[in-house]
């Protein structure tokens, strides 16, 4: 039984963990994400959990859809407020910056 706590406890740790991660990512590259996909939400797995939307995340040298997913708010009155994709110029260069998602 402590096995299958300490299971969840670590999944649970990890999913929040990347959800608060770096709150910038700086991608030099000159065309932005392509529109966001749009489907069917579903119904939370439970009380407090709120729906995080999907996003284009840059790896590999092409766009990758994250689909959203449901998150358990970490009190009460959370507010999440979803990541976005900023165009940057630096240094000539034209590219894009993302901003995580986060609690508030």
């Amino acid at each position: 039984m402590r096995a299958k706590f300490l299971a969840v406890a670590a999944l649970g740790l990890g999913a929040l963990l990347s959800a608060c991660g770096p709150s910038h990512a700086y991608v030099g590259v000159g065309f932005g994400p392509p529109p966001p996909r749009y489907g069917v939400i579903g119904v939370a797995p439970g009380p407090g959990y709120v729906w995080t939307d999907g996003f284009w995340d840059w790896r590999g040298g092409g766009w990758v859809w994250v689909p959203g997913r449901w998150m358990r708010a970490p009190h009460p009155r959370a507010v999440w407020v979803p990541g976005y994709w900023e165009e940057r110029h630096e240094h000539g260069r034209r590219g894009y910056e993302f901003h995580r998602g986060h609690w508030r």
